[in-house]
């Protein structure tokens, strides 16, 4: 069993909740880089040494947790439009990133990946994982024919997010709702020109 991994069930699913939920409040409040295990074990309310034991440092804890993120992320909206699907996606996008709580999380955990491999590792699965969950909108668009051929599924739901993300990190413009359907239909527009085509 790798460092970070729990079996599930009982006594450990629990103890597993419990410091993930504490992780994530000791980040949204403080941030990676003041991260502190111990911290998380008072706050969970769990021995230090199973802490240590179970995740061994504040990278094997963001790791987990984002497995944990992928894992209880919601499921893709089918609506059978490609431009309902994509608005669907930048919504929930955008009211992830707005929210007090999330919002802040997600900051602390890309901050973690910049300065940590393990954790940029766990981020890159945490987005292939949203990624692949929302490609078949992308697929069944082609089967529908309302974007070309070889159109990149992965590539358009990238392009769906990129510009919220951008906002938040990097402009610090609002990450409004407005900004939100612009990306949706900028994607569905790229896609039905052929933009990502492969």
């Amino acid at each position: 069993m790798t460092v970070g991994t729990i079996r599930p069930g009982g006594r450990t699913a629990r103890i597993r909740a419990a410091v993930l939920r504490a992780a994530a409040d000791a980040l949204v409040e403080h941030g990676f880089d003041r991260l502190d295990l111990a911290d998380v074990a008072r706050r969970a309310e769990v021995g230090k040494t199973t802490v240590y034991r179970r995740w061994g440092t504040a990278a094997g804890l963001v790791a987990d947790l984002l497995e944990d993120m992928a894992e209880q992320s919601s499921p893709r909206t089918d609506t059978g439009s490609l431009a309902e699907d994509l608005r669907a996606n930048a919504e929930l996008v955008q009211r992830t990133l707005t929210d007090p709580r999330q919002g802040a999380l997600f900051r602390a955990v890309i901050v973690a990946a910049t300065c940590d491999s393990r954790a940029a590792e766990a981020l890159h699965r945490f987005y292939a994982v949203r990624i692949a969950e929302w490609a078949p909108c992308v697929e069944q668009a082609v089967q529908r024919e309302e974007v070309p051929p070889g159109t990149d599924a992965a590539e358009v739901i990238r392009a769906v997010s990129a510009p919220l993300y951008y906002r938040l990190l990097i402009s610090g413009d609002p990450v409004d709702p407005a900004t939100a359907e612009r990306a949706a239909a900028a994607a569905v527009a790229a896609a039905r020109a052929g933009v990502y085509i492969r």
